[in-house]
């Protein structure tokens, strides 16, 4: 059993006898193994999906369910909310969200097919109510189906691409319409014919002397199985926010947040392919938030750090705010109120006020800032709001009010003990028909990847928007399950 570690593959002539043969093998049953699966399987391929739970699942049954779409003068539910939303401002938009080393292959691939898309899963079985919510929304609380689910309205993304609504969530009944999104791709994954083995943990890849991947060893009843893979083999595993080594290791910032989300996401499948030499990339990116924006009047605070600075136009989404937060200097940052505007936020945020006063040099005594650091910052929002414009962080208009009703509070935001969920966005670099990539940018012959265990579409966390992670692995699952199948390897 030593012999078997995701750190490195197992020696295809070591190899004594194959247990089992198939020609696709898939590992992980998230939303990323499932379109795989049936891509592989439609085009043909016999294929096994092998999950180390008890049945399907991942951070994809822990989503809401929502899919980042649109392009192609805009989707069924954008054209009835009155949004003709164009492939140029998506892929624009999509550019800019993926941050400095943005995807561009991916981007205009995803771009054009992205209404094809919405077709497929339509095809799936995967229903959609076709109404929209205006408004900042995390997710629709009932059945719902289109939001405005990242920075698209704000600024600077605005300012380049005309602005449509395209998170797309599943009709569900409250949140969490993951779990519903997963339960309909297994139904079809099992209606195609594939043999699915759950309770079946992947140990190691097999690859030959050439390095080629070859097929895996699978423990399964406590024993350990050689499956041989004569098409390919395809890692869609998750990311890594539940192994504290590797967070520590790539991603340090994390270890100050508390919520990881994820099951399984080990960084198991990373490992493997990094292990038969595929690269990994940007693994030091994470997405995270804290859920501020409920109630929305909120949004016409400002956030300042420790020291009293202004730092993001906070009509962003959420998850861009949130990231922004881990930027500035010390744990807490404040969002500044007045009556006029001031709710609870959700108990679930744990968000505390911090100070309260009668002027804001009130708050900033209270809060022990240096004199006239917050207060300036304050006088100088308000001049400009008043005026209908924020040239400093260009905050859009229909979300600034004058700070000036009084009693004034200061909400705290601790990066350590209020509610920040997060999980990883790094992971193994492929090309668009997810063929995993080795550090000279040459494919790894029998491995592909697909979802949080690639560095997809969303890549940046600054730039993160609701539905992208269900996007980038429903899409580019099915990519390379369609690779994987149309290659014979043996």
């Amino acid at each position: 059993m030593s012999d078997f570690t995701t750190a490195r593959p197992f020696p295809h002539e070591r190899v004594e006898h194959w247990d089992a043969a198939t020609e696709v093998a898939i590992v992980g049953f998230g939303a990323a193994g499932a379109c795989a699966a049936i891509e592989a399987a439609e085009a043909g391929a016999a294929v096994t999906l092998f999950e180390a739970g008890s049945g399907n699942g991942g951070a994809s049954a822990l989503s809401g369910g929502e899919i980042y779409l649109g392009g192609g003068g805009g989707t069924d539910a954008q054209r009835a909310a009155g949004y003709d939303d164009t492939t140029e401002a998506l892929q624009t938009y999509l550019t800019m969200a993926g941050g400095p080393d943005a995807d561009a292959a991916k981007i205009a691939l995803y771009a054009r097919e992205s209404l094809a898309h919405y077709q497929w899963l339509k095809d799936q079985g995967v229903p959609y109510k076709g109404s929209f919510l205006p408004g900042k929304i995390i997710e629709p609380a009932e059945d719902d189906t289109l939001i405005w689910s990242g920075s698209e309205a704000a600024w600077p993304f605005s300012a380049a691409a005309a602005p449509a609504p395209r998170g797309h969530t599943i009709q569900f009944m409250g949140w969490g319409g993951g779990r519903k999104l997963i339960d309909i791709l297994e139904g079809r994954v099992r209606a195609l014919g594939v043999d699915v083995r759950c309770d079946a943990r992947v140990l190691s890849l097999i690859a030959d002397a050439s390095g080629r991947v070859t097929g895996l060893i699978v423990r399964i009843d406590g024993t350990p199985q050689f499956v041989r893979a004569r098409k390919g083999v395809i890692l869609a595993t998750g990311g890594f926010c539940m192994n504290q080594d590797m967070l520590r290791r790539y991603a340090p910032q994390t270890l100050r947040l508390s919520e990881p989300i994820g099951e399984n996401d080990n960084g198991s499948g990373i490992l493997m392919g990094m292990g038969v030499g595929g690269d990994a990339i940007h693994m030091d990116e994470f997405f995270t938030t804290c859920p501020w924006i409920m109630p929305e009047s909120l949004v016409k605070g400002i956030f300042v750090n420790e020291r009293g600075q202004r730092f993001i136009n906070e009509d962003c989404y959420h998850g861009r705010v949130s990231r922004t937060m881990l930027d500035q200097p010390g744990d807490r940052v404040f969002l500044l109120v007045d009556n006029a505007i001031f709710a609870r936020p959700l108990d679930l945020a744990r968000i505390e006020i911090a100070a309260v006063g009668d002027s804001w040099e009130e708050v900033e005594r209270e809060l022990g800032l240096p004199e006239d650091t917050l207060a300036a910052t304050v006088r100088t929002f308000n001049r400009y709001a008043a005026e209908g414009h924020d040239p400093v962080f260009r905050k859009a208009p229909e979300w600034l009010k004058v700070l000036d009703e009084g009693p004034f509070a200061a909400l705290e935001l601790n990066i350590r003990t209020s509610f920040f969920s997060f999980f990883t966005l790094g992971g193994l670099n492929t090309l668009p028909s997810g063929e995993v990539l080795d550090r000279a940018g040459r494919p790894v012959p029998g491995l592909y990847a697909a979802g949080r265990a690639t560095s997809g579409l969303p890549r940046w966390g600054h730039g993160y928007s609701s539905g992208l992670s269900l996007a980038d692995c429903t899409f580019f699952g099915r990519m390379a399950g369609r690779s994987a199948a149309g290659i014979d390897l043996s």
